[in-house]
């Protein structure tokens, strides 16, 4: 699914529990895409704080509050031409939902403190852990938004429901680790092996990135 709508303008989500890869999907869509060689911006909604969210998205001019001593480029600015990642979109602010859903509209972006819009080419593919659909049912996010954004829904499986993809993760992660710690541990026995596909990775493909990390540099020291 992926690799069919890489080469699109269309809006992607992608859901799935924490550690299961959605940052790399969304790499993915942008690297097979004509959008390529232009910028790749990820943004992790949950770590802006709620009174910078729309200056960090959108972009200030001098003057336009408290502090602004000079005029800042946003986010969708930079992208540009390009691809931005809109990583745990669920706890964006609904005011911040309802400028963003303009902007997906009209294809223009208002800095704060500016009343002439920007026109702006960003390909928007957003990402979450919760269940969007539940969130618009509570009021917590805008249903119209979610359409909007639920163009092509990607689901990224949890790690324990996908044991055949571990040996070929393994070989990726310990070749990584391998070199970045100057490493040279050739490879894991098959009764390792064998209790890594039977564990249950609750922190998903990330835990697993970092079980092997460790193993490397335990083993590789020893």
């Amino acid at each position: 699914l992926l690799s069919q709508v890489a080469d699109t303008r269309c809006t992607v989500l992608i859901t799935g529990e924490s550690g299961t890869g959605k940052e790399l999907a969304a790499r993915s869509l942008h690297a097979g895409s004509g959008r390529s060689t232009r910028p790749f911006v990820a943004v992790n909604c949950a770590a802006i704080p709620p009174t910078l969210v729309e200056s960090e998205l959108f972009g200030h001019v001098k003057g336009a509050f408290t502090g602004a001593t000079t005029s800042r480029t946003g986010r969708f600015a930079q992208a540009d031409g390009g691809t931005i990642f809109l990583d745990e979109i669920g706890e964006m602010e609904l005011g911040v939902q309802a400028k963003l859903l303009r902007l997906i509209q009209d294809g223009e972006l208002y800095p704060v403190g500016e009343e002439t819009p920007t026109k702006v080419d960003v390909r928007i593919l957003a990402a979450t852990n919760r269940n969007l659909e539940a969130e618009v049912a509570n009021g917590r996010f805008r249903a119209d938004l979610f359409w909007r954004l639920n163009v092509i829904p990607v689901e990224m499986p949890k790690l324990k429901s996908r044991a055949g993809d571990i040996a070929a993760l393994c070989a990726h992660f310990l070749g990584r680790a391998n070199e970045r710690h100057r490493r040279q541990v050739a490879g894991i026995e098959p009764q390792a092996m064998d209790a890594l596909k039977a564990y249950a990775w609750p922190g998903n493909i990330r835990e697993l990135e970092n079980v092997l990390e460790r193993m490397v540099i335990v083993k590789g020291a020893g």
